[in-house]
């Protein structure tokens, strides 16, 4: 179960589709709630030295606006938050980009989920650089609420997204506190070059599924590689899905991204929450 959840509040971009799922989640499962909002500080504050004395004024001048971005974005949380009766406790705090990922990320290794916001990619803000960081440094799988999103956050129809993979798996067990509380689960597959194992077939995971009380129906359609993610948004559309569940995929960070394509495809274009596991 989920019991322990951390939630990512943005501070430079809208708090609100992260507010909106993560107490609406908290509220039906009954889930504990950390938020935590980061206000960023510049990495090089200037330092005015006279008479051998540092005077650090802008430091601290822009110290207590970082905090203030946090302490803002969290005031929506907590609004919410305290009328919906849960459980939860905030934090704020001010730092420089590096060290606000550090304090996300390994937050993020002692909760049993990480509510985040999509990534804006029109917008230049290190709000969307830490949900990305979130996918492959948490240790546990992130659930990526839409920046469109409002309102409650639903789960009762479920596409898992299963190309054979241990990533696939990963998030398949992942979601599993979800998947025993859903009316109804949908398999996708995507029928590409790369052939499925045969010990880990859709067959044997409908089979798996079956053996836990869930029955799932399969859907399966031709895409190339450049085309899986679009076909995933139009199945989920098609089947009137409310979540994804899928594998973040990623490379080396030598790379232009740590992303793999599907996975910065979708990150770039979800039209619904997606969960996530790497």
């Amino acid at each position: 179960m989920f019991r322990n959840i951390l939630v990512h509040i943005p501070t430079e971009l809208s708090p609100r589709p992260a507010v909106d799922g993560s107490v609406s989640l908290a509220l039906s499962t009954g889930a504990h709630l950390d938020a935590v909002a980061i206000g960023y500080e510049t990495a090089n504050v200037p330092f005015v030295i006279e008479g051998g004395v540092a005077v650090a004024s802008l430091f601290e001048v822009e110290h207590a606006q970082a905090l203030e971005r946090a302490e803002a974005a969290l005031r929506v949380f907590d609004i919410e938050a305290r009328n919906a009766g849960i459980s939860y406790t905030t934090r704020a705090a001010a730092a420089v980009p590096i060290d606000a990922r550090e304090i996300v990320c390994a937050s993020a290794r002692l909760h049993d989920l990480t509510v985040v916001a999509q990534p804006q990619h029109q917008h230049d803000s290190y709000d969307n650089v830490i949900p990305r960081e979130l996918l492959f440094e948490a240790g546990g799988p992130v659930l990526f609420m839409p920046y469109t999103f409002h309102g409650a956050f639903s789960a009762k129809r479920i596409g898992i997204c299963w190309d054979g993979s241990r990533l696939a798996a990963r998030a398949l067990h992942d979601a599993m506190p979800l998947l025993h509380k859903a009316d109804a689960l949908t398999i996708v597959t995507i029928d590409g070059p790369d052939p499925m194992p045969a010990e880990s077939s859709t067959n044997h995971l409908v089979r798996y599924l079956a053996k836990a009380s869930l029955p799932a129906k399969v859907t399966s359609l031709p895409a190339s590689r450049t085309e899986i993610q679009s076909v995933l948004l139009s199945i989920a559309a098609d089947e009137s899905l409310d979540l994804l569940v899928m594998g973040g995929y990623g490379h080396s960070r030598l790379q232009e991204s740590l992303l793999g394509g599907v996975t910065r495809d979708m990150l770039r274009a979800m039209t619904i929450p997606v969960l996530m596991s790497h």
